[in-house]
């Protein structure tokens, strides 16, 4: 399976569907996954800003199309009526076939996520040709009974849409980096399960997000990381 980790700079705009097309025709004959990171499609301090940026799925039919080349797998803001939801979708075969909503919304320090989102419910696996799938979004893997529900769900691959600002800089390097790493190698080992965490970069009103993105196998080794703080794409064969 080769999975392309898109560490993407998104902007608050709606441009970015425009710059994850382009990015998913390039790589469509060299993967058959590619992974953007949380809000992809929005940028991630949105606040008011949603309610004219946020999408509907009829909106999004260009990655249903694109996805008979390769899955895609994106995070975006989503509008159903007058709820705003932050989602992990997973585009394959033509159509979109699982859309995960955060259940677990910061909203503390720098976050504000549950001002303006309402959050999800549950968590699921879904097939993806012969592989079960779990879409996680950045906060839900803090919760250990997240991990506990994962490890029901016993998925092959889980896809963890991140967006993390940088913080907690330390002689030792980026104390987020270590933390993050040290929960999905957790994860990955306790579900037996692949796990591809991509993170954006980029900045954004005073933010920082670090990347770092990655592959982890079930063991909870890390088979690929890419640089941190530098928009990259790449494909790994995993």
């Amino acid at each position: 399976m080769r999975v392309t980790l898109a560490q993407t700079s998104p902007k608050l705009s709606r441009s970015n569907l425009n710059d994850i097309i382009e990015i998913a025709k390039e790589n469509k004959g060299s993967a058959d996954l590619i992974v953007f990171p949380e809000l992809a499609l929005s940028g991630y301090l949105l606040q008011d800003k949603l309610r004219e940026d946020a999408w509907h799925e009829e909106e999004l039919k260009e990655l249903a199309e694109l996805s008979h080349e390769l899955d895609i797998a994106v995070g975006a803001a989503m509008r159903d009526g007058e709820l705003f939801r932050n989602c992990g979708l997973y585009f394959s075969k033509g159509k979109l076939i699982a859309k995960h909503i955060k259940v677990h919304l910061p909203n503390y320090g720098m976050f504000e996520e549950a001002r303006y989102f309402e959050g999800g419910e549950k968590f699921e696996a879904f097939e993806v040709d012969t592989k079960r799938v779990s879409l996680l979004v950045c906060e839900d893997l803090w919760h250990k009974e997240v991990h506990q529900e994962l490890m029901r769900l016993n998925p092959d691959v889980i896809i963890a849409h991140v967006a993390s600002p940088a913080r907690g800089f330390t002689e030792d390097g980026l104390e987020i980096e270590q933390k993050w790493y040290a929960i999905i190698q957790t994860v990955a080992k306790e579900c037996n399960a692949k796990l591809l965490f991509v993170n954006r970069v980029g900045f954004e009103d005073g933010l920082g997000f670090w990347g770092g993105s990655c592959v982890v196998d079930n063991n909870g080794e890390i088979l690929k990381k890419l640089p941190k703080f530098k928009k990259i794409i790449e494909t790994v064969e995993i």
